[in-house]
């Protein structure tokens, strides 16, 4: 077992940490799953996706049911309370509590059973909702409600949620679903929930439990409030708010506490395992996207829409659009949109006839036309035309995160409201009536088809004035939505932000009566306490307002961030909405991927800096063990700088962190020795073929390990005499004539002396599209030294190398290189390194991928591949480098490679490669990094047929796909020299 235990408690105050020490022991004693009790986890479990923050006592990770139970029995013992978690991307503040967290995402997340027979699948709580439909899909299922957040929120998290989706209007919420649960009582007991026949009930009522309480006087509870229950629930279905004493009531079901349970957020009982149902995957989606002039004007639209009888009506405003164009992530939908539209209209159709589909849609592009709605459809049939929308459509609450400035944030407090369909078109102009006098504003997105929209008005917590507008916004929109026969909750549930207004919404009596169900299921308050029933006001625990002024620190490095703050505040713009904790897509985040623990997303480590940028003395925080321990695994791959939504950029925040340790501890050996990888590799190449020794001889390398630290299982790079330079040097340039200029291609620090053949391929490639080419070989770019915290050492390498490139060059003239961690640097790092300096702006300003100037001459024919050539006919499989994904995207390497005559382009979505620089090499990070690579990309290599050819722009990308599946992987500069040079 793993037991992590702080040297003094948080500064937050709590009536449970004086009673922490010996909960630990019992469970340290009990659990098999790891527990931790530390300050940095403590505050990382603090926060959700809302707006609160509560510190609790400490964290467990249960590894099954018994650790569960185990876990509750031992915080009743002590008199903690017990907050449940999944995901923790809660929107209403359901995951945060003081107490003991249970986190049920880390190991309990197996599919134990999927029945295609009969459309179910047993799940423990944890398994996040994609994992289930992958499972699903090969038998043509899937689980309904779908979620935006559906690539890591858990079932868990749906169940306690009642989770929605965009396309309730079909396949209703997780209460529809749901037909059984292994649950944990409050009083440490295991059950099982779910449909009894009435004379099942009244035997399992005489059992002299709390189990047989619940079956016992829980129809009580309901035949006393009956007309209360009839008439006190909102008449819009969507609910997402209090207790279900409605379905209780309901005389055409049986008893089924498995359903009461749903939606009532870990405050009744702790469920540990579900049966759900399983619906048809439809086999074809299209969808219309209608362009309108104003948000008011898309509602209008709904109901056209939903007399097509689509899957999902979706709205998004022009502010989330606006934002989609800023994020290399999700650029491509401005690409296909029609003008500047004010709004969208997603609408989607789903089925397994496609001439039906299309006639729907054309349909409603009819009805469009009639009545003058919008100005534009676009139509979007195939997976590739509809990549784009959806991943807009599934980013809305994080694109507009990013539009945060400072502490100034879109938030969620009356996000959730939902009203007849019929009707949201005169209840939105209201809404922004209540917005606009409180001088307020907001994005728009959500579901029209169930009269949802989730609209979030931007404020400051840290300013009472806010805090105090923020309140009566939401009183009025209470109000509001009430007279509609709404919902104030109707999918995000009530949590910390609304469970203080359900007296008010459900009235006295039924409100009473689901405190008489919150003190039979947990009579001692043990279970997520101030939930639903017996809140706080909605405005207390407030995370920005309780999170103390940041004290100054000096940083090496420049974090320019919208809003000021400095290097907390760039850690501060994590919101929490986990899509760090994402898998099967994407690179963010490839630790989290790889050990599944809060602590290694760029979330968990964001909270940590922000921690300890909050200490009296940052500085001697930013040195503290366990922070380090926190941001070890990170691989610096700079996916979350793109991927994620609000910019987080946690290569940058490592490196500024890693030099203040170095200042407290010292700079390590192995570091230094990475740090100087310019220099051991010219050494390495000068002394070839006997550098290459070592690599050969296990004892040698088995020295290394216990030297430095070098992994010995890693092959090392095999240096080449005749490197880049010294071929440089005594070539003979072939003549073609220059058309274009002078270019310079930068001879990095790693191709140039290990994989010449690239750079080769390379400039003479320039030299027959037209270019006059330069080699700068000058020095190192300090990409290596900034990984290992050497910020210093980087800057003096960053200011020698553009002050060179800005002497020796052309005004103008483009610089270019095959190595995209090195060439980035020079548009990304230098600009942290040295944000003043008018040559690095320079040269940044002139960077560009040789991929495009190649791929400019064979479209104007200065550049001439051969249709014969030994590639023609092949496929080419390829994995773009994380970088140049975060920075660029791949689209340029993808189109050079379309180039090639009689070629087909495949590229791979494997994430990160899991070598990342010096990471892979290093022993205690080598098992971390081919776990990475075995996630997605080496299996996808390995499934590929023998002919295939392999691409990866990247040095340590090649290195891991050669080491991870045997098979070599070319740079694409490479199969164009062999598209031009070799027919067959």
């Amino acid at each position: 077992m793993t037991v992590t235990e702080g040297a003094s408690p948080t500064h937050e105050s709590s009536e449970f940490e004086g009673r922490a020490h010996e909960l630990r022991k019992d469970l340290v004693r009990d659990l098999d799953g790891e527990v931790q009790f530390d300050d940095y986890t403590r505050h990382v479990f603090a926060r959700d996706a809302s707006m609160y923050a509560i510190t609790p006592v400490g964290v467990v990770f249960p590894r099954h049911a018994d650790d569960v139970a185990a876990a509750v029995a031992a915080a009743a013992a002590h008199r903690v309370p017990v907050v449940p978690r999944g995901a923790g991307t809660s929107l209403a503040g359901q995951t945060v509590g003081p107490g003991l967290v249970l986190d049920l995402s880390r190991h309990m997340n197996r599919v134990v059973e999927l029945d295609p027979g009969s459309g179910t699948a047993l799940v423990e709580a944890g398994v996040v909702q994609d994992h289930l439909n992958r499972a699903a899909n090969p038998w043509g299922l899937m689980f309904g409600p779908d979620t935006s957040t559906s690539n890591r929120a858990t079932i868990g998290g749906m169940i306690g949620n009642n989770s929605a989706g965009s396309g309730s209007v079909r396949y209703g919420m997780t209460i529809d679903h749901v037909r059984e649960l292994d649950v944990v009582l409050s009083d440490a007991s295991r059950v099982p929930l779910g449909r009894v026949e009435e004379a099942e009930r009244a035997h399992r009522a005489e059992q002299p439990t709390l189990e047989g309480a619940l079956y016992r006087e829980l129809p009580e509870i309901v035949r006393a409030n009956a007309a209360a229950i009839a008439e006190g629930f909102p008449a819009h279905w969507r609910r997402a708010c209090g207790y279900r004493l409605d379905r209780l009531a309901r005389e055409d079901t049986p008893f089924d506490l498995a359903k009461f349970v749903v939606g009532s957020e870990g405050t009744l009982a702790v469920v540990t395992r579900a049966l759900v149902d399983l619906v048809p995957k439809p086999r074809l989606t299209v969808i219309a996207v209608g362009h309108f002039g104003s948000v008011a004007d898309a509602i209008a639209g709904t109901q056209d829409a939903l007399a097509c009888d689509p899957a999902a009506v979706e709205l998004m405003d022009r502010t989330i659009l606006d934002l989609s164009r800023q994020k290399i992530e999700y650029a491509a939908l401005g690409d296909i949109l029609e003008g500047r539209p004010e709004a969208l209209l997603f609408v989607s159709f789903t089925g397994d006839e496609e001439a039906e589909l299309l006639d729907r849609m054309r349909r409603l592009t009819k009805l469009w036309t009639r009545h003058g709605h919008g100005y534009h459809t676009l139509q979007a049939v195939t997976p590739a035309q509809q990549s784009s929308l959806l991943k807009v459509r599934k980013a809305g609450l994080g694109l507009l995160m990013a539009a945060s400035e400072g502490t100034r944030r879109p938030l969620a407090f009356v996000e959730d409201t939902a009203v007849d369909p019929e009707y949201l078109a005169d209840y939105t102009r209201r809404f922004k009536d209540v917005l606009d006098r409180h001088d307020m504003t907001a994005g728009f997105y959500g579901h029209c088809s169930v009269g949802c929209l989730h609209i979030r008005p931007y404020l400051d917590l840290t300013d009472p004035a806010d805090i105090r507008r923020m309140r009566a916004v939401a009183e009025e929109i209470k109000d509001l939505v009430a007279e509609y026969g709404g919902v104030n909750s109707s999918e995000h549930g009530d949590g910390l932000a609304r469970s203080e207004f359900n007296r008010e919404i459900f009235g006295e009596q039924l409100y009473e009566a689901m405190r008489q169900v919150k003190r039979l299921f947990d009579p001692d308050h043990l279970l997520n306490p101030g939930k639903i029933v017996d809140a706080a006001p909605m405005t207390e625990n407030l995370r920005d307002a309780a999170l103390a002024p940041a004290e100054p620190v000096r940083t090496r490095l420049s974090f320019e961030v919208v809003g000021g703050g400095g290097m907390r505040a760039a850690a501060d713009r994590c919101m929490n909405i986990g899509l760090c904790r994402k898998s099967g897509s994407g690179a963010m985040c490839p630790s989290y991927m790889a050990t599944r623990k809060e602590e290694d997303s760029t979330r968990g480590r964001a909270g940590a800096l922000v921690k300890a940028l909050s200490d009296p003395d940052p500085k001697a925080a930013l040195g503290d063990e366990r922070l380090h321990e926190i941001l070890d695994l990170c691989l610096m791959c700079k996916a979350c700088k793109s991927e994620c939504p609000l910019g987080v950029d946690m290569a940058t925040l490592k490196s500024e962190t890693l030099s203040h340790y170095h200042d407290a501890h010292g700079v390590p050996l192995r570091s230094r020795l990475f740090g100087a990888i310019r220099l051991l590799n010219r050494l390495g190449s000068a002394t070839a073929p006997l550098s290459n020794l070592p690599g050969r001889v296990p004892p040698l390398r088995r020295l290394m390990d216990r030297l430095v630290g070098i992994a010995p299982q890693r092959p090392l790079p095999v240096f080449v005499r005749r490197n880049l330079l010294r071929w440089h040097r005594r070539r003979t340039p072939v003549a073609h004539p220059v058309t274009q200029g002078t270019v310079t291609y930068l001879a990095d620090s790693f191709t140039t002396y290990t994989e010449p053949g690239i750079g080769r391929a390379a400039i003479q490639l320039l030299e027959r599209a037209g270019w006059q080419v330069r080699l700068e070989s000058g020095g190192c770019c300090g990409r290596s030294s900034l990984s290992k915290g050497l910020v210093d050492d980087a800057k003096t390498k960053a200011r020698h190398l553009a002050h060179s490139l800005a002497r020796s060059t052309e005004a103008g003239s483009p610089i270019v290189g095959c190595e995209p961690s090195c060439l980035m640097t020079l548009r990304d790092e230098h600009r942290s390194l040295l944000p003043d300096d008018a040559a690095v702006e320079d040269i940044a300003g002139r960077v560009r991928q040789v991929e495009e100037l190649l791929t400019e001459a064979v479209d104007a024919g200065r550049l001439r591949l051969r249709t014969d050539s030994w590639l023609a006919g092949r496929t080419l499989l390829y994995h773009g480098h994380c970088h140049q994904k975060a920075e660029v995207g791949t689209a340029a390497t993808v189109a050079l490679l379309n180039r090639i005559p009689g070629v087909t382009v495949t590229e791979l979505d494997a994430g990160c490669c899991g070598m990342a620089g010096s990471f892979g090499f290093e022993s205690e990070h080598y098992e971390v990094s081919m776990t990475v690579g075995e996630d997605r990309l080496f299996p996808a290599i390995q499934a590929a047929a023998d002919d295939t050819v392999v691409v990866a722009t990247g040095v340590s990308c090649r290195q891991q796909i050669f080491h991870g599946t045997e098979r070599n992987a070319w740079h694409p500069v490479e199969l164009v020299w062999e598209a031009v040079e070799h027919g067959r």
